[in-house]
């Protein structure tokens, strides 16, 4: 089912309002999570905040308990969130359809997966709306480790904004570590999720970043 649904990432910007630097046209942010209750991974609340831009400020909310029982899976995480997920963005579009998102961050990543696929394309392709995956910590696949050489990467990047590129020894590009914030010094995991290309997910989580965690996924 994972490669099935990976046939139909789109990795290039599909939209108008990602062809212009400034992002003109863009006018709604939405931000997605699952987050667990300490000691009990069966308990979670589901989020869909979605967010003005370039105001930054809330139009919406849906947050509710759900309770989580696909197991856990290295590599399989989306099978376990995403129903959460997609039904968030089905009710936001029967009660509020003129809030809809125009992008969506999540909290996770997309092409930086063991098998390409992570839970920010797996959202992307059954919303159809295009993805950007923010994730907080390094997934260790295709050769990208934690080593001294990566440590030194992140203390190149002196101020918000800078970035490097996460380069598999594959060759292929899975994503970028971005500094988001002048006063964080640990750089966020981008990748591409679906219907955008790197750079464009990269520049729009820049702009939402007012602290190390871009808005969306913040709030």
């Amino acid at each position: 089912e994972q490669a099935q649904l990976k046939a139909g990432v789109v990795e290039e910007d599909t939209e108008e309002w990602q062809k212009d630097s400034s992002f003109a046209g863009l006018e709604r942010v939405g931000g997605v999570d699952l987050s667990y209750i300490k000691g009990d991974d069966t308990s979670a609340c589901a989020s869909l905040v979605v967010l003005s831009y370039p105001a930054l400020e809330v139009l919406y909310e849906d947050c509710r308990m759900v309770a989580v029982s696909a197991p856990y899976v290295a590599g399989f995480l989306a099978f376990r969130e995403v129903p959460f997920l997609v039904e968030a963005v089905q009710r936001l579009q029967r009660e509020e359809p003129s809030l809809k998102p125009q992008v969506l961050l999540v909290d996770g990543n997309g092409l930086l997966h063991p098998r390409g696929f992570g839970v920010a394309s797996h959202l992307g392709v059954l919303t159809d709306l295009p993805c950007i995956g923010v994730a907080k910590n390094l997934l260790q696949v295709d050769g990208l480790v934690r080593d001294e050489l990566h440590r030194e990467q992140i203390r190149s990047l002196q101020r918000a904004g800078d970035t490097f590129t996460l380069t598999g020894t594959s060759g292929r590009v899975l994503g970028m570590a971005l500094r988001s914030y002048n006063n964080s010094s640990k750089p966020l995991y981008i990748s591409v999720g679906h219907r955008v290309c790197l750079e464009t997910a990269v520049c729009l989580v820049k702009s939402c970043c007012r602290y190390r965690i871009p808005e969306p996924i913040r709030q």
